[in-house]
């Protein structure tokens, strides 16, 4: 059988060529979710073996902790001059958190949203919503000085974590699914180190190789971010909240993915801007910063309302999210 050489490509080349970026991509995506895992538990355990409280724990190492992914590849990302993809992470992360994160595990198990303190959290992402975008939209970039008022909404948004935890264990409690019983040393060393060398090799593979198939496909960097990318990183938030869901831990499920927004906007975007100037391009600033701003008034709707998060409205979310792929996709194309 012989290819026809119409289109100029020989199609197997063609295909072999797009096949190895892409199986680094995953490989790399893969190394860097199990290295966050492994790093989250890792100081987990040794802040349990130096007795610090859990409370303290729950509010630092597994909150921080589980941005690790999002972290490590927006600060490799824009080092290694592929700053689309940084930006596409943060803001596919959080647009995928909403609408496919929390919207799958809704169809399963409906989600209430009336947990005690919730619109506090919630009133957080409406605000880290508006100081992200605002500063996006006035510059186009996150820069330095982006980065150090985003630094300050965050240790504002700590002290609201540290002051809304002493009324109840929810941070604590997320403490438990990330130590042993016992921890000893020796193991911990091992789980950290897995992590300090795991996360800046998937990082780079999947970095380098997005950047490599979004110029094979003739797409913007973005479009990598804020699919491939972004989905893969949101998958540890993804197993939270299904197991969160299916135990009926709603503050868990909700609480998770609202924290997780604000992190990703105020501490990964203030990383990105210490570490140089991530600009958005201008399909991001009119396209997907917008379906973002609507995911987060969204949710926020549902949690100022106290309307459940119920299978109706999770096969839409899902619905809406596979929509705007498909849309990022044929604009692509």
């Amino acid at each position: 059988m012989q290819w026809k050489k119409d289109a100029g490509t020989d199609p197997p080349v063609a295909l072999g060529v797009m096949l190895a970026p892409s199986l680094l991509l995953l490989v790399g995506l893969v190394i860097l979710l199990f290295a966050g895992d492994r790093l989250v538990r890792g100081a987990a355990n040794l802040a349990k073996i130096a007795n610090i409280p859990p409370l303290i724990v729950g509010l630092t190492v597994v909150a921080f902790g589980t941005s690790a992914p999002e972290l490590v590849v927006t600060i490799g990302a824009v080092l290694g001059d592929a700053a689309g993809i940084a930006m596409g992470n943060i803001v596919g992360s959080n647009i995928a958190n909403i609408l496919m994160v929390l919207g799958l595990p809704a169809i399963i198990f409906p989600i209430a949203t009336t947990v005690p303190r919730l619109h506090l959290h919630g009133g957080a992402l409406l605000l880290a919503t508006l100081l992200f975008c605002g500063m996006v939209y006035r510059s186009g970039s996150i820069g330095t000085m982006e980065a150090v008022i985003f630094t300050i909404g965050m240790l504002i948004y700590f002290g609201l974590m540290v002051v809304e935890s002493r009324g109840g264990s929810g941070a604590a409690s997320e403490v438990d699914d990330v130590t042993a019983p016992d921890p000893h040393l020796l193991p911990t060393l091992g789980l950290l180190a897995m992590g300090l060398i795991g996360l800046p090799i998937g990082a780079t593979l999947l970095v380098d190789n997005g950047e490599h198939l979004a110029k094979m496909l003739g797409v913007r960097e973005e479009v990598i971010g804020l699919t491939v990318v972004a989905f893969g990183t949101s998958l540890p938030e993804l197993a939270t909240v299904l197991a969160a869901a299916l135990k009926k831990q709603e503050s868990v499920a909700v609480g998770s993915i609202v924290g997780s927004n604000v992190f990703n906007m105020l501490f990964v975007g203030a990383a990105a801007g210490y570490a140089g100037t991530a600009p958005f391009s201008a399909a991001a600033l009119k396209v997907d910063i917008p379906v973002m701003i609507a995911a987060t008034v969204f949710v926020s709707l549902l949690i100022f309302t106290k309307t459940t998060y119920g299978r109706t409205l999770g096969m839409l979310s899902v619905a809406a999210y596979l929509a705007y792929i498909i849309i990022l996709g044929t604009a692509a194309s």
